[in-house]
């Protein structure tokens, strides 16, 4: 419901004859107004909405082209925006922030007037306040999305010094709570199959995706933390790291891009040495992300583990996102779940605020069913759900009343 109401808002937005920032190749064409049968105040009123939102000439910053999660909330966004008939530019940071910042300056001397902007460097005041200067100096809105801008005791520093600015993402310790639970939980109902070497504990290998990056900080520690707190409730020990030597207890993609290829290749070469042959099989294994999930089940897949058959071994492998990818892989028998990050959900949320801006609206004006941040006003939160394969369980925020109201008039 929530993702046709929003379609019928978004498509209100006839954007007329601008020319997209730089030209870009997702830019779509404009659609004007309709006049009326009678060419009275109804074509008037389509006339002045046109009017306000033909001012609209939107930059969408992306760090990475590569990271899968944000694939899908590209794709759901440019469809949202090529609906409303919105002129827009995607800009690929390739996880670099001084591209990123040059990406945003270009932009801008060429005549974008709102910024959606996924920050390379998460959770950095310098690195968001520098962004921010740029759109208050321009006079233009910044919706940051999906990467933290500012970190706890930080919070509403960055939001809070400009009131054309605007975050849509997630509670981060929200995705590593549910997580560690939705473990805990899965350990023991299967902590006899689980404990291969009967050993009476389990260990496990963590593939964290970002050193600094709020999320991936959050997931690493509640993860582990909230799966211990189920085990010890029921009696039994805490999850022990598989290698001793490693007193992080995790490993990192060293290029921030929480990459399969960089869960594989740590997985293969952890499998080496910690194996069933030797006594003491990595039992468990918990990434910050899909992405490495894949990576670890494909390392599993190549020493006969995970293979979906019914016959091999499984070794439970949980990420974040619920991509497509591992959705398939859950219901093939190879992974056994993940945190629902809803994409569709991130990009609507967004696409509503342009749609504000379109209107002549404030950022943030009509959001009250949105999950706000009790903290800081103008941050919305997409909320995560556990997916097992079976069935989708994500939450999609209610519409706001006036939104509902309109779409259900036009119906």
């Amino acid at each position: 419901m929530r993702r046709k109401l929003m379609a019928l808002s978004l498509a209100s937005i006839m954007v007329a004859g601008l020319a997209a920032c730089g030209g870009s190749d997702n830019a779509s064409s404009s659609t004007p107004a309709s006049s009326s049968a009678d060419g009275g105040s109804a074509s008037s009123a389509a006339s002045s909405e046109a009017s306000v939102a033909s001012d609209l000439n939107v930059g969408v910053f992306y760090y990475t082209y590569s990271d899968t999660y944000i694939t899908s909330v590209r794709t759901a966004l440019d469809e949202a925006l090529t609906s409303a008939g919105i002129k827009f530019q995607n800009f690929d940071g390739n996880s670099n922030q001084t591209t990123q910042n040059e990406q945003i300056d270009t932009a801008l001397v060429q005549g974008c007037n709102l910024l959606v902007v996924n920050i390379v460097t998460s959770g950095s005041v310098d690195a968001s306040q520098a962004i921010v200067d740029k759109a208050s100096a321009a006079g233009v809105p910044v919706i940051f999305f999906n990467r933290a801008v500012e970190t706890d005791d930080q919070e509403g520093q960055v939001l809070g010094s400009y009131d054309k600015c605007a975050f849509v993402g997630t509670d981060a310790p929200e995705a590593g709570h549910m997580q560690g639970k939705m473990i805990g939980e899965y350990l023991i109902e299967n902590y006899d199959t689980v404990d291969l070497n009967g050993d009476g504990q389990i260990s496990y290998a963590m593939f964290m995706g970002q050193l600094g990056n709020v999320e991936a900080i959050y997931r690493t520690q509640y993860g582990v933390e909230d799966a211990n707190a189920v085990l010890t409730e029921n009696g039994k020990p805490e999850l022990v790291y598989f290698d001793p030597s490693n007193t992080d207890h995790y490993q990192v993609d060293q290029d921030g891009n929480w990459s399969a290829t960089a869960a594989n290749n740590y997985m293969v070469t952890n499998l080496a040495q910690y194996n069933e042959e030797n006594g003491n099989m990595i039992e468990l294994v918990i990434c910050n992300n899909d992405g490495m999930a894949e990576g670890a089940v494909s390392a599993l897949n190549d020493k006969g583990y995970n293979l979906g058959d019914g016959k091999s071994k499984t070794i439970p492998v949980f990420g974040v996102d619920a991509t497509d990818a591992a959705k398939q892989l859950i219901a093939d028998g190879k992974m056994t779940g993940t945190i629902k990050q809803d994409a569709e959900g991130m990009a609507e949320a967004i696409a509503y605020l342009i749609n504000n801006v379109g209107q002549g609206k404030e950022l943030m004006a009509d959001t009250e069913n949105y999950n706000i941040s009790e903290n800081v006003s103008n941050k919305i939160y997409i909320p995560y759900a556990t997916y097992t394969g079976e069935g989708d369980a994500a939450v999609e925020a209610e519409a706001p009343a006036e939104e509902a109201a309109s779409s259900e008039a036009a119906a």
